[in-house]
């Protein structure tokens, strides 16, 4: 029996060994098939996927798969202009997958250990890494704009199926992750929204129907007694309220992760800028997505980003340490999957335009086919309602 070695560029400098009996020309070919599965891991990044309707644009990047824009057709700001700047991690070049905008975080939330890092694994997992395919191009199908792409991540063993659906000013977006491992394991699932200036401004204010958290850099509460409550929490020994994030503060980054009463179906968050009169919204099930962080940074003594994250962790360490704590505030830290597996969650996001001096969003409703919105305040509070043609399922 002869042993061949490979020598590979593939996540770094590899070298795979097999034993082989078959005929040399059986090798060649098999050892061209290998080499072409390889390449497809490093495929350059394609046009991004556009949905237009006539009354919003949504573009996704083929490049870390990342929604960059979502966008009404007479309103020229984009909540989701977001780039990661090189104060935050090197630069990358043309072309190729980074963080940006509304990104996918799978197959963790955060950092690896020391020694997945060693050997490739990125921050937040490699979905926002790799280089999506976009499987369907857009087509208008009962009324809405549908399309669809995908990607495989070779260190988690995954591979994701993303179907979009665009109506008037709502996507709904439905992902499917299988486990192609030959094994069962845990995993997380979080969606990254980051909204970024000109959006976000002093008059931007964050809502959400979220109860109880923490601040990741203080300690993990054993109760509901000791947990923060949403908006506020505690930040460097002062109550901060999280609705709103302005300039003039201190440098450097802070998340603060909050969960749902457990009677709560739906879990929403919404961003709105009166000024700008412009609103982004999210709507997805608790069963799926129980958790909601919030990242807020500022640098140079100016609100540069924030994040609208929710998803099926609200601990923001390796796996270690998650199946150490297990559980916070009664709501799981991570979720398995078994080998084989398909599991399928989906969000709505929406965004509208708002009447002046719009207060804050105080309730949202789905009812019928719109979902409604209810603004702050005791003193004749307005009603905003946005249709929508398709919801979760």
């Amino acid at each position: 029996m002869k042993t061949v070695e490979i020598g590979a560029n593939f996540r770094g400098n590899t070298t795979m060994k097999f034993a082989c009996k078959t005929p040399f020309s059986q090798r060649v070919r098999f050892l061209m098939l290998l080499v072409c599965c390889m390449s497809t891991c490093q495929v350059t990044a394609q046009e991004p996927l556009v949905l237009e309707t006539g009354m919003a644009r949504v573009t996704v990047a083929s490049a870390g798969g990342g929604l960059i824009e979502f966008r009404l057709r007479d309103h020229a700001l984009n909540p989701l202009n977001w780039r990661v700047t090189p104060d935050l991690e090197p630069p990358v070049a043309s072309g190729k997958p980074y963080l940006q905008g509304h990104f996918l975080c799978l197959d963790r939330w955060g950092p690896p250990t020391e020694a997945e890092q060693k050997r490739g694994m990125p921050f937040h997992g490699e979905a926002p890494r790799v280089v999506w395919q976009i499987q369907d191009k857009p087509v208008q199908r009962d009324g809405l704009v549908v399309a669809s792409m995908g990607c495989r991540l070779p260190l988690a063993g995954f591979k994701v199926q993303r179907a979009l659906s665009l109506g008037a000013s709502a996507l709904l977006v439905k992902e499917h992750v299988t486990n192609v491992n030959p094994r069962g394991r845990i995993y997380n699932w979080v969606q990254h929204p980051s909204i970024a200036p000109p959006f976000l401004a002093n008059e931007t204010v964050v809502d959400s129907n979220a109860q109880q958290g923490f601040l990741q850099d203080n300690p993990v509460p054993t109760d509901h007694q000791k947990a923060s409550r949403w908006p506020a929490v505690r930040i460097n020994r002062q109550q901060v309220n999280l609705r709103r994030f302005v300039d003039d503060g201190d440098d450097g980054h802070d998340v603060s992760s909050f969960v749902f009463a457990d009677t709560t179906t739906l879990g929403w968050v919404t961003a709105s800028n009166p000024k700008a009169g412009l609103l982004i919204g999210y709507v997805w099930k608790t069963s799926d997505y129980p958790w909601l962080n919030i990242w807020r940074y500022r640098h140079e003594g100016k609100v540069a980003a924030r994040g609208l994250e929710f998803g099926t962790t609200g601990y923001h360490q390796p796996f270690p340490a998650l199946v150490r704590e297990q559980n916070i505030l009664g709501r799981a830290l991570f979720e398995y999957i078994d080998t084989g597996e398909t599991i399928t969650k989906s969000y709505v996001v929406f965004v509208t335009k708002l009447p002046a001096n719009f207060l804050g969003v105080a309730r949202l409703e789905y009812q019928g086919k719109e979902i409604r919105i209810l603004e702050r305040g005791n003193d004749g509070p307005r009603r905003l309602s946005v249709a929508i043609k398709h919801w979760l399922n």
